[in-house]
């Protein structure tokens, strides 16, 4: 099983979004791309992830952070994305947190480190803003030996 999965900023400035979706598209419908998929479903990299990643045939497991999540979605789009993208998982991983925390966003992310062949990383290289963020997942499971592969397109940093 080739299982893949995904880090990354929730905002993509205008200038890396070809170049991201690119270098998703390649890494999750290629030959060799995912069977397998492994999502929190946030705004941004992940819901742009996950839904190339089902367009291409992969089966999806979303890993929901806590009891609260729906609440963190400011946007209305976002968040019927994401229950959208939700109804079409295979499988859900619900993490033990009430509510949408930092530590619960970090352990959502150590899990997907943790049950994937790749880590996918859209990722700007800066530290993360906060735990749990791009920067911290990274190293994660950098320290761990999960092969990383990072999507960004060189000079453009987040807003």
């Amino acid at each position: 099983m080739n299982r893949i999965g995904v880090t990354g900023h929730r905002a993509i400035p205008a200038a890396a979004e070809a170049h991201v979706l690119a270098g998703l598209r390649a890494e999750l419908c290629g030959p060799d791309g995912a069977t397998h998929v492994l999502s929190s479903l946030a705004a941004g990299a992940d819901q742009l992830f996950a839904g190339l990643a089902l367009t291409c045939g992969a089966e999806l497991t979303a890993v929901i952070p806590s009891g609260d999540y729906e609440a963190c979605f400011d946007n209305p789009a976002d968040l019927a994305r994401y229950r959208a993208l939700r109804a079409q998982a295979t499988r859900e991983v619900r993490l033990d947190f009430a509510h949408s925390t930092d530590e619960a966003y970090y352990a959502a992310g150590a899990y997907i480190a943790d049950h994937c062949d790749l880590l996918l990383a859209v990722w700007d290289g800066r530290p993360a803003r906060g735990l749990g963020g791009t920067g911290d997942i990274v190293t994660y499971a950098r320290a761990r030996g999960r092969p990383v592969t990072v999507i960004w397109r060189d000079g453009v940093l987040r807003g």
